[in-house]
């Protein structure tokens, strides 16, 4: 279930809104998104997968809320781990860098 939102390390893009395919974030103009409809995350990790800022945290316990801690959290080397597990960098798949195909889908994502 999604936990944290660092609001020091959110820049606002908005990326984890677009993600999202339960609709569980809120946009905010000119703020980081916040998490509305926290009932309804499935723990995806979708959220924190396209996020270029390591700025999420989901837990890995689809059911249960967790008290967390930035500090720990970062301290852990948790904030962004789910990306490196997968051989993501920056919210793009590992291997994309150079694959202008990607750049599709860069363009098609609107933000709120």
């Amino acid at each position: 279930m999604i936990e944290l939102i660092s609001e020091s390390r959110c820049t606002g893009c908005n990326a984890c809104v677009v993600a999202c395919p339960d609709n569980v974030f809120d946009a905010v103009a000119g703020g980081p998104p916040v998490i509305a409809r926290i009932e309804d995350c499935q723990t995806c990790f979708l959220c924190e997968l396209y996020c270029p800022t390591h700025a999420l945290y989901v837990s890995p316990l689809a059911d249960v809320r967790e008290s967390v801690d930035e500090q720990r959290l970062i301290a852990a080397g948790l904030l962004g781990s789910y990306q490196r597990a997968l051989g993501w960098r920056d919210g793009k798949p590992g291997g994309t860098a150079d694959d202008l195909s990607y750049r599709l889908f860069e363009d098609a994502r609107v933000a709120p």
